[in-house]
């Protein structure tokens, strides 16, 4: 039996809230407490099974094209993420980062977001990235402006300049993405991390998020040790076969 590898960076793009919700009859901001009681449980799950980053997609820059009912309850559910499992995050050893543009954001959501990500800075057992007001065009470009700004100061030498050392300039600077999944059924990427899903294995799956719990994780990862990553070579055994 082939022993199971772990990726390092797991990514989700949780997608189904609504829909799960209306299938049941329910308001969508039913659908989005469900899927933050299952992000809460599965970060636990990755912490546990070695996946040193989880990042998920929690709003990007064009969701605040939804009512303004819709993004003022996801505003405050984050505000009541935050505050309600920094005990969790704390028994589980997790550290929260969030990427994105601060701009748009209320006062009230800084302000928990700088507080989760002082009282969990110290932790080591794995990061909950969580991708807020994001968008991986938009995290490109203001990459490229800090570059820009580095050069214009002298700080920087343009030939020193990698695929590696451009990640310092994203928002936060993780490991490439292993592993991206998609939930409900849409088969697209969505302006999500296009930097570092590169050579990502890429997972879909027609389970709605707030369905997504362990076992269909555990599930997407089997399938991961199953294919064979190549970064643009050639697997030899593989074509002798």
């Amino acid at each position: 039996m082939m022993n199971e590898s772990i990726p390092t960076h797991v990514a989700i793009i949780m997608d189904g809230n609504g829909r799960w919700a209306t299938k049941r009859g329910k308001k969508r901001s039913e659908g989005h407490l469900a899927g933050s009681k299952i992000l809460k449980r599965l970060a636990i799950h990755a912490a546990k099974k070695g996946i040193k980053i989880l990042s998920v997609f929690a709003f990007s820059t064009e969701n605040f094209k939804r009512s303004e009912e819709e993004v003022t309850y996801l505003m405050d559910l984050l505000i009541k993420y935050f505050k309600k499992e920094i005990k969790t995050f704390q028994q589980y050893n997790i550290r929260v980062k969030i990427s994105g543009r601060k701009d748009r954001l209320r006062e009230d959501v800084l302000k928990a977001i700088d507080n989760v990500e002082d009282k969990t800075s110290k932790n080591t057992g794995g990061i909950l990235n969580i991708c807020l007001n994001y968008g991986g065009q938009e995290e490109i470009i203001d990459a490229s402006k800090k570059i820009a700004l580095d050069y214009e100061k002298g700080k920087l030498d343009l030939n020193s300049i990698s695929k590696e050392s451009f990640y310092k300039y994203l928002y936060n600077d993780l490991e490439p993405i292993d592993l991206l999944i998609r939930t409900s059924g849409e088969l697209r990427v969505s302006n999500f991390m296009l930097y570092q899903m590169a050579y990502s294995e890429f997972y879909f799956t027609d389970t709605y998020f707030p369905d997504f719990d362990e076992k269909e994780l555990d599930l997407a990862i089997d399938e991961y040790n199953k294919r064979t990553r190549r970064f643009g070579g050639v697997d030899y055994e593989t074509e002798n076969n």
